[in-house]
């Protein structure tokens, strides 16, 4: 697992937002949502020489631009997910079962230490607690209806996908467990560097707190707060007036999904077929040993390329799990839609909720002018039982117009509240958006030129190993 062990996405504040990704057609929504952050900046240059760096260069590079750039939670708590451990237990239905629980050690950084102590070794003995798979979703759902306006980071896959026939689908492989450990891992810090999130404190009591978390979060009350999903999906097909910067990003979102799954599967069926090429080249080895045997000059120089035909098969198995590192930053943006598509979900919702009670106003309105005036405009059923049993006396009328007012006065602060949280909505979201944006550029330029990168370097594996393969026929 040499790759699969690295962080898997530099985690900053700032960034360089100027690289559109994917879909260039949709890029101009998020460029209407706000003006751009300044002081970003710019990625530096990658050489082809930098394509001989190793992983461990990679990630110290990596972690130390977290810990430079980093805000909020992660300047004053370094964070990780250091192991994981199967575990056997009783479900909630009094089943026995098997389940992973993750390792989460946490370590505060004193006033009197700075965040470079760390390379000093001064850094106190960390904080540590087990978590759940399914204490992380928990968590991740907390977050989604209490801050409905920002794109919640995704958590790893619950089971692998896209992924090239040697690896496991089990979600118990302990393959796929470490790649998820270093996926929660990286939920964490993505979440630790929000600038709203990461001061949640039932999120630090998630990190620090073992026993009681979950009550707390559950005393909340967040689930009564939970959309269901039938109110939403009436909302997206009955708001008459939609914004259309959240039409086009949700149509971007469902784009984003659909070309991050093609890419994933093309690097899928590639690295099934690499697989196989280089596993024949094994046949090469055998061929050649098989040949020297028979050989008295030529003996040693075929027994020798046999030699690095097999050290070439066999290095295939380390080329695609470092592979698998880059397809897992992928996947991250293929689960990052889904969050897209839930702001635009709750804007929706919101946006019928104020033009529901905004026609609902309207309608008390028309009814109090009604009962005034003494006229009717439209049909009703209520019209024409007046005009068979005779119109209501002055009383009724002023009783009626009483109660209208009073509804119309409840209607106009509700109008009025609802303008409020929804224009409100609208300014946090697009602030979290342009924040969202500036990250994906970043992420998604990086991990195409680190797989890029990384290509090369075994090509130039390759290209070394028949040079070695020349020399040794050269010699024969």
């Amino acid at each position: 697992m040499t790759g699969i062990r690295r962080k898997l996405l530099v985690v900053s504040a700032h960034a360089d937002s100027r690289t559109p990704f994917l879909v260039q057609s949709n890029e101009n929504i998020f460029v209407r949502m706000a003006e751009p952050v300044t002081g970003s900046e710019e990625i530096p240059a990658v050489t082809e020489n930098d394509a001989d760096a190793t992983s461990e260069e990679l990630e110290n590079n990596q972690t130390n631009a977290m810990v430079e750039e980093g805000t909020n939670l992660l300047r004053k708590m370094e964070i990780s997910v250091a192991e994981a451990e199967k575990r056997m237990g009783k479900n909630s239905v009094n089943i026995q079962e098997t389940y992973t629980v993750y390792l989460i050690e946490t370590r505060l950084f004193s006033s009197d230490r700075p965040i470079d102590a760390v390379a000093e070794g001064h850094n106190p003995a960390p904080d540590s607690v087990w978590r759940r798979y399914s204490e992380f979703e928990l968590l991740r759902n907390y977050f989604l209806v209490t801050f409905p306006f920002v794109v919640v980071p995704p958590l790893p896959e619950k089971r692998a996908e896209f992924v090239w026939h040697k690896l496991s689908a089990d979600n118990m492989d302990p393959d796929f467990v470490e790649r998820r450990r270093v996926g929660l891992e990286n939920f964490l810090l993505r979440v630790a560097s929000h600038s709203v999130l990461s001061n949640d404190k039932i999120f630090y009591q998630f990190l620090t707190e073992e026993n009681g978390w979950k009550e707390v979060v559950f005393d909340t009350g967040f689930q009564a707060k939970a959309d269901s999903r039938l109110k939403a999906l009436n909302a997206t097909f009955r708001v008459k007036s939609p914004d259309k910067r959240f039409v086009e990003l949700k149509h971007y979102s469902d784009e984003l999904q659909s070309i991050t799954s093609q890419l994933l599967r093309v690097r899928a069926r590639v690295a099934d077929r690499l697989y196989g090429v280089y596993k024949v080249h094994g046949n090469y080895g055998r061929v050649f040993s098989e040949w020297s045997a028979i050989e008295r000059e030529m003996g040693d120089g075929l027994q020798s390329a046999g030699h690095h035909m097999d050290a070439y098969a066999s290095s295939i198995d380390d080329i695609l799990e470092e592979e698998e590192h880059y397809a897992d930053q992928m996947k991250e943006y293929l689960f990052y839609a889904e969050a897209l598509r839930a702001v635009c979900r709750k804007h929706e919702l919101m946006q019928y909720e104020l033009e529901t009670a905004a026609l609902d106003l309207a309608s008390k309105k028309q009814q109090r002018e009604e009962l005034a005036t003494g006229t009717v405009r439209t049909f009703s059923f209520k019209g024409m039982t007046n005009k068979l049993f005779g119109q209501e006396t002055q009383e009724q009328r002023e009783a009626k117009l009483q109660v209208l007012e009073e509804q119309i006065i409840e209607g106009e602060e509700l109008v009025k509240e609802k303008t409020i949280e929804c224009d409100e909505f609208v300014k946090n979201a697009w602030v979290d958006m342009v924040r969202f944006k500036e990250q994906k550029d970043r992420d998604l330029k990086e991990a195409l030129i680190s797989y890029a990168i990384m290509q090369i370097s075994v090509c130039k594996k390759g290209i070394q190993m028949w040079a070695n393969a020349k020399e040794c026929f050269s010699k024969m």
